[in-house]
């Protein structure tokens, strides 16, 4: 009776994979992550330059108001209609801080620093915006 037992045991066996293959797996899909990781900064550091370009836009949105209002561009940002998003600094989400370099009667210059190096090399990011609404890179991460 004992062997009949054995046999029908061993017949329900159902194959799987063991823990070695699947260590050996997660070690190549790692390897692999390393490999495709470099390749794959300069898009994080493109996606997340997004937001100075969304940033700057609202600046440039909310300068033209004002200059439909005063008739001159501001020099201050808390007279325009936009509150700059909070930084990670400041446990928030937003990865730059904006400024306004100039403004006079005809012209503004706003500005979007990085406050994050997005691939480790030690230059931060920096955008700006005109009053013909198209944002610069200035400096490449």
């Amino acid at each position: 009776m004992k062997k009949s037992k054995v046999l029908s045991f061993q017949k329900n066996k159902i194959s799987a994979i063991n823990l070695q293959e699947t260590l050996i797996v997660l070690a190549i899909i790692g390897i692999l992550l390393l490999l495709a990781l470099p390749n794959l900064m300069p898009l994080i550091s493109k996606a997340k330059s997004v937001e100075a370009q969304v940033q700057l836009k609202a600046i440039y949105n909310a300068q033209t108001t004002y200059r439909y209002m005063h008739s001159k561009y501001s020099n201050i940002m808390g007279e325009l209609d936009f509150e700059p998003p909070r930084t990670v600094k400041e446990n928030g989400t937003a990865n730059y801080v904006y400024e306004i370099l100039s403004a006079d009667n005809a012209t503004f210059k706003a500005r979007a620093e990085a406050i994050t190096d997005f691939d480790g090399d030690g230059v931060f990011n920096v955008w700006e915006v005109d009053e013909n609404g198209n944002p610069k890179q200035i400096v490449k991460d």
